[in-house]
């Protein structure tokens, strides 16, 4: 069973444990916010948790909140989930509300799916009525992620890295 955490000291060998595996297999780490293209030392908890968020919105980045998704059972960091909780301009178009990953060695187990879910439940405790969620159009897992939750799509968007999938989940 999976909950969304927020990190804790206690944590920090689950984050390292997760952190390490995605940086070996040299697969993007998402949500970008956790990894900020290697700008931040997950190993240094108080430089690493003090970047985690954004708590005022600016022109560039929006207020945030970073959940980690631990399986208290196996006693295993799973991935982590970003929530923006309002959009700008990019997000519109490119990031939407959440953004979520799953570490590789735990993918295509369903974790996606409930992952998500958990994070639908924080849009509504923060009063986001429609949460948007985008992906890569070649990103047939997270398409069938949203999609399961509610996502209905709205359009595809055309950009310099490919295609971007924008679909809208109604919480109400």
């Amino acid at each position: 069973m999976l909950t969304l955490v927020k990190l804790d000291r206690k944590h920090m060998p689950l984050l390292i444990d997760m952190m390490d595996e995605w940086t070996q297999a040299e697969s993007s780490v998402t949500p970008w916010t956790i990894w900020k293209k290697g700008q931040m030392d997950y190993r240094d908890y108080d430089r690493y948790v003090a970047m985690l968020e954004v708590a005022k919105s600016s022109e560039q980045y929006v207020r945030d909140s970073v959940y980690f998704a631990l399986d208290e059972a196996r006693c295993r960091m799973i991935g982590a989930v970003n929530i923006r909780h309002e959009l700008n301009e990019y997000l519109l178009l490119h990031g939407g509300h959440i953004g979520d990953g799953v570490r590789p060695s735990e993918r295509g187990k369903g974790y996606g799916t409930e992952l998500v879910r958990l994070a639908l439940e924080k849009c509504r405790e923060l009063g986001i009525d429609r949460v948007l969620m985008v992906c890569d159009k070649d990103n047939i897992p997270s398409a069938r992620t949203i999609i399961r939750n509610g996502g209905v799509l709205e359009n595809e968007i055309v950009t310099e890295d490919g295609i971007e999938q924008r679909y809208w989940i109604d919480l109400t």
